[in-house]
Formats: structure tokens, C-alpha cells, sequence
């Protein structure tokens, strides 16, 4: 746990939530700023920051209570949909607001004017191959093991 982290406190009890679910590996709770009715959130109940700091067992444990949880949504709620949104930032770029790792459950209703989370626009395909062949470049020396990507 760290002391001055809301979703630590609020895992440990130190501050209150209506509490949703919990596990051994996870919290879910009601987020107090809400984009539609229902919106909750998932945590670990360990510290983390975000999903590339994470163990896989926790971001794991998150992620399967996270479809749970859109389960719940759209059955309590009769939502259209659900949105699971997970940000990671360096503090100065990106939508992490609190540096603990969390899913947002968001129950997406026909009516609720969130629209789309970003405009869809057709890439040039040579920025969109040049871009994959940086990520495949990236991911072999992150694993440290050579690896043919199918397309090759």
C-alpha cells in the first residue's frame, strides 16, 4: 500500500466506496465522478502504477474482473454497451489521472452523448506498415529473442 494513494486507501478502508466486488487480487468500486450511470472502477488490490509496471498476475486478476464487471453493466443496467477504458501516462500526456493501476467499467447507454472516444480517419497504409514494423523492431528486442512476425 502507499500512504498517499486514494485507490490504496480506498482498498485498505481508509476511505469510503460503495464497493461493488472484491477478491482476493481486486477492488470494484462506483467512481464518484461517473461519465454514465454505472461507471465503476477496477483495481489490484496491491500498488501499482500502471499496466506496464504491473506483475501479469495482477493485470490478469484486473482485467478478468474488469469483464465481469461489463457483464453486471449491461445486465443491471440494460446498457447498449460497455467501454473498458485503461490510461497510462507519464503525468504530462495521457488521461491517468490517479497513478494507480484501474479499469474503468463505463455502461454505454444509445442516448448518453459520449460519442465515439476519437474520430476514425483512414491512415496512409505506408505510416501504418512503417509504424508495425517499429512496434515487431521494439517487441524483439523487449523479449530479447528473435522473433519472424508472420507477414515477413
Amino acid at each position: 500500500m502507499q500512504a498517499d494513494c486514494t485507490f490504496c486507501q480506498i482498498v485498505s478502508g481508509e476511505l469510503p466506496a460503495d464497493y461493488v466486488d472484491e477478491d482476493d487480487r481486486t477492488v470494484a468500486f462506483m467512481d464518484i465522478n461517473p461519465a454514465t450511470h454505472g461507471h465503476l472502477l477496477v483495481v489490484p488490490r496491491s500498488h501499482v502504477t500502471d499496466v506496464m509496471s504491473a506483475p501479469e498476475e495482477d493485470w490478469l486478476a484486473v482485467a478478468v474482473t474488469a469483464r465481469r464487471m461489463a457483464r453486471w453493466t449491461i445486465g443491471a443496467f440494460k446498457a447498449g454497451g460497455v467501454d473498458l477504458v485503461q490510461a497510462n501516462s507519464d503525468g504530462a500526456c495521457g488521461a491517468q489521472t490517479i497513478f494507480h493501476l484501474h479499469v474503468h467499467v463505463v455502461p454505454r447507454y444509445h442516448d448518453d452523448r459520449l460519442g465515439q472516444w476519437w474520430r476514425q480517419e483512414t491512415a496512409d497504409p505506408s505510416e501504418i506498415t512503417e509504424a508495425a514494423r517499429a512496434l515487431v523492431d521494439f517487441g524483439r528486442r523487449d523479449l530479447g529473442r528473435e522473433r519472424r512476425p508472420a507477414w515477413a
